[in-house]
């Protein structure tokens, strides 16, 4: 008496489908998120010192009344938050008043305005300020030109345009 043993013939594992192996991928990011605890303090940041009050006023890009001291206004924001630069319209990290003011501006006319209001205001305390850009450029810190944008914005706003 002879006994036959069966044997079994492996088949090869057939591959995934695209959606099996997407489904998977899923599982660990989610295996990998459910374990790692998001802690809200390395994510928020809120500012520490509250802001200078006169530099946040009721202008806003729907500013009709005062378009101008609106301008003014976005040009200061925009030179607080990407920084400021001399020599220079523009650098990988900053921009000068006229760069800030012609960026913020609806058309090129109401670029000029906004420079012809800033410098008006320059010149009552550097009478010899030629242009936007030359007086930039003379400037040593950011807080000068910061003060000029503020104070020629509420000029602007005072006088309505």
């Amino acid at each position: 008496m002879t006994t036959q043993t069966a044997t079994r013939q492996q088949t090869p594992p057939t591959p995934l489908s695209f959606d099996e192996r997407l489904a998977l991928a899923a599982m660990a990011v989610d295996a990998r998120i459910d374990s790692t605890p998001l802690d809200l303090a390395d994510v928020i940041r809120i500012p520490v010192e509250e802001p200078e009050p006169g530099l946040w006023g009721p202008f806003g890009p729907g500013d009709t009344a005062a378009p101008l001291a609106a301008v003014l206004h976005r040009a200061h924001a925009r030179i607080t938050r990407d920084g400021w630069t001399t020599g220079h319209c523009r650098t990988q990290h900053a921009v000068c008043a006229y760069e800030a003011i012609r960026a913020e501006a609806a058309s090129p006319t109401q670029a000029a305005d906004a420079c012809a209001v800033l410098l008006d205001t320059i010149r009552r305390e550097y009478p010899a300020a030629a242009t936007v850009p030359a007086w930039n450029d003379a400037q040593t810190d950011p807080g000068t030109v910061l003060r000029m944008l503020d104070q020629a914005a509420r000029d602007a706003s005072q006088r309505g345009i």
